[in-house]
């Protein structure tokens, strides 16, 4: 049952009374079209986002980790340990760390992996509406884009 149907089937069923009742005793009532907790990011994925936005314009240099300058994996590393997460350094080792989820349940603050065959290459943050943000490639800055390819992963950090 959906979070927006729990409400008025509960209404419906039990009366205004006894929904505060059961919310009372049995947990947190959501409203209708309330996003139920395990569909909201966590807060550290929510922070290690803000993070990475917070480094908009910060330059790409190969093996940097942060504050100024980010690889792609770097800037992974430091928003995740900014948030109160460890990661490992590379975007493989990353992938390997993190719950592998499907495209249909990513949430922003999750990882996104980009693949060839099986060889992960390179990662980003999702941001939601299909962008990320990252470090891109030598030459570049830590920026929000659109996502170029169907040959991605998602990762979600425990």
């Amino acid at each position: 049952m959906s979070a927006q149907n729990t409400v008025p089937s509960l209404l419906s069923r039990a009366g205004t009374a006894s929904v505060l009742t059961l919310a009372a005793v049995g947990g947190t009532m959501l409203a209708p079209g309330a996003a139920s907790e395990a569909q909201a990011a966590p807060s550290y994925a929510a922070e290690a986002l803000k993070v990475a936005a917070s480094k908009k314009g910060s330059p790409y240099k190969y093996g940097a980790a942060g504050p100024k300058r980010f690889d792609c994996s770097g800037l992974t590393l430091y928003s995740y340990k900014r948030a109160g997460k460890s990661l490992p350094r590379t975007a493989a080792q990353q992938y390997n760390k993190t719950l592998h989820i499907a495209a249909s349940k990513r949430q922003q603050g999750d990882l996104v992996f980009f693949h060839s065959g099986r060889s992960v290459y390179h990662v980003g943050i999702y941001a939601g509406k299909g962008k990320i943000w990252h470090s891109p490639k030598t030459g570049a800055v830590v920026r929000l884009e659109k996502i170029w390819t169907k040959s991605v992963w998602y990762g979600r950090v425990r």
